[in-house]
């Protein structure tokens, strides 16, 4: 490979990494809202955003307790607050009686914060959720955001081996509204249900709301990595629309049509409304005024519907978010469309590795071999091809001299020596190009999947999805492996038997084992592991099985006379 193409494969890798992010600086994704297939109204989820973080819980207690008293609209049906504990295998919540079921407290067992304690999908922001929302015929703002009365007498809720339940109710024009709350065992999935029959002459248009406020909190310790990821999605007809924010603007949309689920998430975790039945439209709100964005997400529905939702918060695993079979999974970043399948099947055959060995550092490793074996027949080709296009090169330059003033005649020559002696001049980058799509791939893999989250190999490597700074020096990180991995890559191109070592283009090896070590740098270990261990097998390929000599002496031809 001379030099030129060595630059444009460079600038290309170059292109292809940096472009999403600098898409996402100049041009922020925005979607436009879905044909209208309904005449439904989407209702307001109050006057103002009925959140914690833009009027405090007592303040808005007691001007919504004045409202529906001057109105005559509700009985509030509990005075206080109770709080219903809930544990499973996979988390422990509070659910209050506000709303009729809201969740105050929801702590995953299985996931780590920053500070060694478990992860909370619930803070002050978002506690306001599962509100149900409607208008009055009379144009009266039906918001149950009151404390409901609840259905059952103990205060805890051990969920083990079957569904367990909770039962709230309200009053509306003195007609009762139930909600019910289902807990199932190994799910991070919450059934939500509400029996509306006795006030569907009530709700004008026969439409409701049903929202989360307040997207999620941060969890990870890199925030500026983390807030890359903030998002709220609507899904509707297979198609998914996406909303980002800036720091200090405000987002608010309306959907209308046939909506399969709306959804907020952060770098892990992700929160979905999802109705049982095709909602009719859904409302994204938003504000970017505190440390994380913070999403409200609403999906409208019919009264006359089933009126169930399921509300899966939890991890943005792969396994469990695709098994809900309702496309959730599209929220997640596996990269461009034709990178996709290739991340997925990389993350698969990870995740199945690892049932088997506890260590995804060593699952890594094995799985660097089994993709050297794989393309060993090609890396093997490619070597030869070097090889062959290296005893050519005295050729080559006699050719340059002879037709130094007519680059026509060659070009033409060149290609008739290439093809004289049986010479594929791009052989020696076929094995680049195909290990570039797995690249990206492990790239998204190990940056935003939740599997190698945390996950340890040896030593100072405690998390495969994040560098593997030793330690800091003034702020600086200084990372290990990049080094390492650049110092394989510089033994490795000696071995390559080509001209890359002699002239500039031995310069232009140098520079860019450096450029690598800036690209790679601020990449996860994992993906910096997998690199370096690619290139060590491909050194002892090249050292022990790869023949020396492949390339057979230029055959004598004929001249006609």
């Amino acid at each position: 490979m001379d030099r030129k193409t060595l630059l444009a494969f460079l600038l290309i890798a170059v292109v292809l990494i940096l472009m999403p992010y600098y898409m996402n600086i100049v041009a922020p994704p925005t979607e436009d809202i879905g044909t209208a297939d309904s005449t439904a109204v989407m209702p307001p989820l109050s006057q103002e955003r009925i959140t914690q973080r833009s009027l405090p819980e007592e303040t808005a207690d007691n001007q919504i307790s004045t409202e529906r008293s001057a109105l005559d609209r509700a009985v509030l049906s509990e005075d206080k607050e109770r709080l219903i504990a809930v544990e499973t295998d996979l988390y422990s919540a509070l659910i209050s009686n506000k709303n009729g079921g809201s969740i105050v407290s929801f702590i995953l067992k299985k996931y780590k914060a920053t500070d060694t304690t478990s992860v909370q999908l619930v803070d002050n922001f978002n506690k306001n959720n599962l509100l149900f929302a409607a208008m009055s015929v009379e144009g009266v703002p039906l918001i149950l955001n009151n404390y409901w009365e609840f259905d059952g007498g103990s205060s805890e809720l051990q969920v083990g081996s079957a569904t367990e339940t909770l039962t709230f109710r309200n009053v509306i024009d003195g007609q009762t509204v139930y909600k019910t709350l289902s807990f199932s065992p190994n799910s991070y999935e919450i059934a939500v249900s509400f029996d509306l029959s006795n006030v569907r002459e009530i709700i004008s248009q026969g439409v409701y709301s049903l929202s989360w406020n307040g997207g999620l909190p941060s969890t990870e310790k890199n925030l500026k990595d983390e807030l890359f990821y903030y998002k709220a999605f609507v899904y509707q007809g297979d198609e998914l629309s996406s909303e980002k924010l800036r720091a200090g603007n405000t987002l608010s949309e309306n959907y209308r049509g046939r909506t399969n689920w709306t959804a907020t998430r952060n770098k892990y975790f992700i929160s979905a409304l999802i109705p049982v039945e095709a909602a009719v439209g859904a409302e994204l709100k938003g504000s970017y005024d505190t440390e994380v964005p913070q999403f409200d997400i609403a999906v409208t529905q019919q009264v006359n519907s089933s009126n169930s939702f399921s509300l899966y918060l939890g991890p943005l695993e792969y396994g469990q978010v695709s098994a809900l079979g309702v496309g959730l999974e599209q929220s997640m970043s596996m990269g461009w469309s034709v990178i996709r399948p290739i991340s997925r099947g990389v993350l698969a055959a990870l995740v199945a590795m690892h049932k088997y060995i506890p260590n995804y550092g060593v699952v890594l490793i094995i799985f660097s071999i089994l993709v050297k074996i794989l393309v060993y027949p090609l890396t093997r080709k490619s070597h030869q091809s070097m090889r062959a296009m290296s005893t050519l090169q005295p050729k080559l330059q006699a050719l340059k001299e002879k037709y130094a003033k007519d680059p026509q005649k060659l070009n033409q020559a060149t290609m008739k020596l290439y093809k004289d002696e049986g010479v594929n001049p791009m052989g020696g980058c076929l094995p680049l190009l195909i290990q570039m799509p797995l690249l990206f791939a492990l790239f998204q893999v190990f940056r935003s999947t939740i599997e190698l989250r945390g996950a340890p190999f040896v030593l100072w490597i405690t998390d495969l999805s994040a560098p593997d700074t030793l330690f800091e020096i003034g702020g600086f990180p200084v990372n290990i492996l990049p080094l390492v991995m650049a110092a394989s890559m510089f033994v490795q191109q000696k071995l390559t038997p080509t001209t890359a070592t002699m002239g500039q283009q031995k310069s232009m090896m140098y520079i860019m084992n450096i450029f690598f070590v800036f690209i790679f740098y601020r990449l996860p270990s994992g993906l910096n592991l997998y690199y370096t261990l690619f290139n060590i097998l491909t050194i002892l390929q090249q050292k022990y099985l790869t023949p020396q000599q492949t390339t057979k002496p230029p055959a004598v031809k004929n001249k006609k006379k």
